[in-house]
């Protein structure tokens, strides 16, 4: 059983050209003889008749009665007049089919009678022969005179030339037929071929694909632009797309476990953080309500740890809530001249790093306008400045700056502090992340800061990046720089 394409195609094509071919030249043998047997019989017709019409002037110049007698003494004068008249050889029968004269005894002999029986029954008949390249028509009819038959002539005409005019059209057309169809079939082939072989390119790269060979391209000429072309250029596009959706599979599901693991490392961190300050503001409770005022020291110490513990507690339910704001929407979006905001921020924030003896410098440009959420994009500027009065130096001083690069406003915060190590760089910016600040985790952070940033930048279309070289930590943060017509750059 016949399995690819091309065996198909080929046997198929073979079969059609061969029956085409056979039905052709059979069909154009038979038009050829039917028409030779046209040309004969109306050839022998008007043989026939020129013939009666000399017999019959003879019988009347001669007065002979309707006599077979008379028919068999004039047989030699009438065969020797006919084969002048019609340029073939001639024989004279009686009724009985006794010959009487003959111009040609080879012509006559040795031959099939065929056609003289059937004229001694009253029939007027013919036969064709061919042989050794010559072709002869013997022909035979009874001689009646005035309804009685008195003899029987019978006829013998060379067709040679007839029937090699024949067989040289008929050998013609065949050579003909079969260039044309030997032309047809290779062109067939040759189309098969140009279709089968990227089918088999395809067939063995989608094999290949299956078992998980991504790697796998169907090579096929830049300059074939047809359906097979396409479909090649479709398959190869098609395996780069499942690459790189595979490949965003892998990521999104490192991706994912790494956060379920921060985020398991998130809850209990919380849960620790929470229940550190609920047990100790449960505890001094406990004992200011037992000892009351009786211990002023005690009772001012108890009532200071209380709060501190409180503010802890409330700064971490509130960077809970913070979270919880992310994916709830929140205040439309306007038009935010973001560098009011980030003098604002860094004016408040002001006082929190002479606390820390530290102290911001900024360098701000005017009509830095943004579209985005005011609120947000200040919980920004927070964010990143308390991280920086956080982790830089003491008696350090922190750089926040504010530009337009191109289509974009670009801020700048940048602090002195301990170098980030890259492999946490990569990391910063996860939520539940917590980085190591001399191989321990900082105490009281849920890792939550840097990743509310990312989301709120990564809401407005922005983009923000990280880096840490010589004690010099730098966040960079894009937004997209707003028209004055009221759209984006």
């Amino acid at each position: 059983m016949i399995r690819t394409i091309r065996g198909k195609f080929l046997v198929g094509f073979f079969l059609i050209f061969a029956v085409s071919f056979l039905l052709l030249n059979q069909t154009v043998d038979h038009i050829i003889q039917k028409s030779n047997r046209n040309i004969i019989t109306d050839d022998l017709i008007g043989l026939k008749k020129n013939s009666n019409i000399y017999v019959r002037q003879a019988f009347l110049i001669n007065h002979f009665t309707n006599d077979d007698l008379y028919f068999g003494q004039m047989a030699d004068e009438i065969v020797s007049d006919l084969k002048r008249a019609t340029s073939s050889e001639v024989s004279a029968y009686t009724v009985d089919g006794v010959l009487l004269h003959s111009s040609s005894d080879a012509a006559f002999t040795q031959v099939a009678d065929d056609d003289l029986q059937q004229a001694l029954e009253g029939k007027t008949a013919y036969t064709i022969s061919y042989e050794q390249g010559t072709a002869a028509v013997r022909y035979s009819y009874p001689v009646i005179i005035d309804g009685t038959k008195v003899g029987i002539l019978r006829f013998a005409k060379d067709f040679t030339l007839l029937y090699e005019q024949s067989d040289t059209i008929l050998k013609t057309i065949t050579y003909l037929a079969f260039g044309i169809l030997a032309a047809a079939f290779l062109f067939s082939y040759i189309l098969s071929r140009n279709m089968t072989i990227p089918l088999v390119k395809l067939s063995k790269a989608s094999g290949e694909v299956m078992n998980g060979n991504l790697d796998v391209r169907i090579d096929v000429k830049r300059t074939r632009r047809d359906e097979i072309g396409r479909l090649a250029a479709n398959f190869n596009e098609m395996i780069g797309q499942i690459k790189q959706q595979i490949a965003r599979i892998e990521r999104d599901r490192d991706r994912l476990e790494r956060l379920n693991r921060q985020r398991k490392t998130f809850f209990d961190n919380v849960t620790h953080e929470l229940k550190t300050p609920l047990t100790s503001i449960l505890g001094y409770a406990e004992m200011i309500r037992q000892q009351g005022e009786s211990d002023r020291a005690f009772f001012e110490k108890g009532m200071n740890h209380v709060v501190q513990e409180s503010e802890r507690l409330h700064g971490m339910v509130l960077r809970l809530l913070e979270l919880s704001q992310e994916t709830s929407g929140g205040e439309e979006f306007k038009r935010v001249e973001t560098g009011q905001v980030l003098s604002d921020t860094c004016e408040a924030l002001a006082f929190k790093a002479k606390r820390y003896h530290k102290s911001i410098h900024s360098e701000i440009e005017e009509e830095l306008e943004v579209y985005g959420q005011e609120d947000r994009i200040r919980q920004i500027f927070i964010n990143l400045l308390d991280n920086a009065i956080k982790y830089s130096k003491p008696h350090s001083e922190i750089t926040v700056q504010a530009t337009r690069v191109g289509e974009t406003v670009r801020f700048l915060f940048t602090n002195c502090g301990e170098t980030i190590p890259p492999d946490q760089l990569r990391e910063v910016f996860e939520p539940y992340y917590i980085p190591d600040r001399h191989g321990a985790k900082e105490t009281g952070s849920v890792g939550l800061g840097l990743g509310i940033v990312k989301s709120i930048v990564d809401d407005h279309g922005g983009g923000i990046r990280m880096t840490s070289e010589n004690e010099i930590t730098t966040v960079v943060v894009d937004l997209p720089l707003m028209k004055s017509e009221g759209g984006l750059a």
